[in-house]
């Protein structure tokens, strides 16, 4: 059997997460954040919403960094998924 695409590259093709667009950045200023387990909540949040390749949480400064897809999300998607997790955020302008 001849493969056009080599099977160690059909896997990471099958992995690798597919963005359609170029990856926005946008700052969250999150509330509530109060103890070291907050970031752990807010980020897995994040996490869940179709779209979102990375988001860092600096619990200190109280904002979430979310490199996302946005043709697949928006930063009112990013804030209502925070604000359902019991961490109401703001898009930082």
């Amino acid at each position: 059997m001849r493969w056009l695409v080599s099977p160690s590259a059909l896997a990471v093709l099958l992995i690798t997460p597919a963005f359609a667009g170029a990856l926005q950045t946008v700052v969250l200023e999150v509330q509530n954040m109060t103890c070291a387990l907050c970031p752990i909540t807010v980020k897995k949040s994040l996490q869940q919403v179709p779209g979102v390749a990375d988001a860092r949480i600096d619990l200190e400064k109280k904002t979430a960094t979310v490199k996302f897809d946005p043709d697949l999300t928006s930063p009112a998607m990013l804030t209502k998924a925070t604000t359902d997790a019991g961490y109401p955020s703001t898009a930082h302008k």
